[in-house]
């Protein structure tokens, strides 16, 4: 599938949060700290050392800044969350698709000790990575990430996505504005970071269904994401058939080929109709 660049520069996606004066810090993460704190392996070390040019925390949000209460259970304790603008080195050559890249965001995670709303910029691509923590069962004190990372790049879409740049544009704008601090649920800091990553999961439908609709929920959400994971899947299904076929010789096995093909796009519609 081809894609259209639709460029979104991270000050741009950052200013979208719309936070508070009081909660911004604008100071530069040494990447020693990172690679002690969440790097458990000398490989690890070394993707942070050679692809990490800068981090810089842009803001801490905490109950006395944002109003917004802090949350405790048995299993998390949410003091502040954290925004993070990570710029990675042009030269790097690093896929955003890449395994290396959704590695040195987990492993950015895994680094700070509160819930990170994490922006990734490479001069090309902007990702926002966002995972929950809870407490470590066996180390005390520390911290793990709890479920799956939420890893999503804004500087491309799938001209399917809409008969014209100017949809997209617009869909895209909906978005930004449904980021906002304001548009969060604020009940403490555990659910206003779930209103972001919900947020971020309606971006990801909207790529997929090209209208951009809030979720209705956390668990609206989290049916979404795993109907976009089908649907990713499905698409890797077709791609191999499509090229298996291209190669095939055969008519007989050409003509199966597309019928299962066309199986699977079945399949697919039936799937996007629940993001």
């Amino acid at each position: 599938m081809t894609e259209q660049r639709l460029s979104l520069p991270a000050v741009d996606l950052l200013a979208a949060l719309g936070l508070p004066l009081t909660a911004m810090v604008n100071q530069r993460v040494p990447k020693k700290m990172l690679a002690e704190n969440g790097a458990p392996t000398m490989s690890d070390r070394k993707l942070i050392q050679d692809y990490i040019e800068e981090v810089k925390w842009v803001a801490a949000l905490k109950p006395a800044n944002v109003g917004v209460p802090d949350y405790k259970d048995e299993q998390r304790t949410y003091l502040e969350l954290a925004v993070l603008c990570v710029t990675l080195r042009k030269g790097g050559q690093l896929d955003p698709k890449s395994a290396k890249v959704s590695r040195i965001a987990e492993l950015i995670h895994r680094s700070i000790p509160y819930p990170v709303f994490l922006v990734l910029d490479d001069g090309d691509n902007r990702i926002v990575s966002l995972a929950h923590i809870r407490w470590a069962q066996t180390e005390i004190d520390k911290t793990v990430l709890d479920g799956e990372l939420l890893f999503t790049n804004f500087s491309h879409l799938p001209v399917s996505v809409s008969e014209s740049a100017e949809n997209a544009l617009n869909a895209r704008a909906e978005f930004l504005a449904s980021l906002a601090l304001s548009k969060q649920p604020c009940n403490d800091l555990c659910t206003l970071y779930q209103g972001w990553m919900d947020t971020v999961s309606a971006w990801q439908a909207a790529v997929v269904t090209g209208r951009f609709v809030t979720s209705k929920s956390p668990a609206h959400a989290a049916e979404r994401r795993a109907a976009l994971r089908r649907c990713h899947e499905l698409d890797a299904q077709v791609a191999s058939l499509r090229l298996a076929a291209s190669k095939e010789k055969q008519i007989a096995r050409q003509v199966a080929a597309n019928l299962e093909i066309k199986a699977l796009l079945v399949k697919r519609e039936q799937v996007v109709s629940n993001v």
